[in-house]
């Protein structure tokens, strides 16, 4: 919809108005012809009327109708069955009480507590521990010794060698004779020298030494 300031010839003067306005054209130019150009210049001189129609205004539209009332939903309640009559008081039954005996005294034989077992005697300190053997030179510890004797059959087999033997020392004598390395066959011309040693120790302390003896056979 135009708004009523808007220029529109068409909307405001229709087809009447084009022919009246074709026909003042015609009638200007007539005049023009005709030597009344004044009267008619005088003529469009003069301010033209124009009448503005106002718009139209439509009457708001009605409310909408108000909404109908909501359904009332009718619950069908099942009728509550009565109660199951309550049973008839019955008295119980009369209870006769047991007959009552005189309590049973029965004797008592009162018993000595034992005395416990007497305590185990506590167990014997354990032994020191041996003092540990001390390393030295077996010459140092064995001052006098006895040279072993070639034995015969290493003599026949021509078997020469170098026996290595652990030599343990106790109060002045050989107490054990431990064979590291060499050949079998001088171990026990090398035990039975080594045990006729003269040492010197002092008191209980173990002495451990090492001795090697070289046979040769020319």
């Amino acid at each position: 919809m135009s708004r009523a300031n808007d220029f529109d010839p068409k909307s405001r003067f229709g087809p009447i108005g084009i022919g009246v306005m074709i026909l003042f054209h015609l009638l200007v130019g007539y005049a023009l012809v005709s030597g009344l150009a004044r009267k008619a210049v005088e003529m469009i001189k003069k301010p033209m009327d124009a009448t503005i129609i106002a718009e139209i205004k439509l009457p708001p539209p009605p409310p909408p109708p108000p909404p109908p009332p909501p359904k009332k939903i009718v619950k069908l309640e099942t009728p509550k069955a009565p109660p199951p009559p309550r049973p008839a008081y019955v008295p119980p039954p009369a209870v006769t009480p047991p007959a009552t005996t005189a309590p049973t005294i029965t004797a008592v034989q009162s018993t000595e507590p034992v005395a416990p077992p007497p305590a185990a005697p506590p167990a014997p300190p354990a032994p020191p521990a041996p003092p540990k053997a001390t390393s030295t030179d077996i010459a140092v510890a064995c001052p006098k010794q006895v040279k072993p004797e070639m034995p015969r059959k290493a003599l026949d087999e021509g078997i020469g060698g170098v026996v290595k033997a652990e030599v343990r020392i106790k109060g002045g004598h050989v107490t054990e004779v431990r064979f590291l390395s060499g050949p079998r066959v001088y171990q026990s011309a090398v035990r039975s020298a080594v045990m006729r040693y003269e040492c010197i120790t002092t008191g209980d302390v173990e002495v451990l030494a090492t001795q090697e003896f070289v046979f040769r056979i020319e």
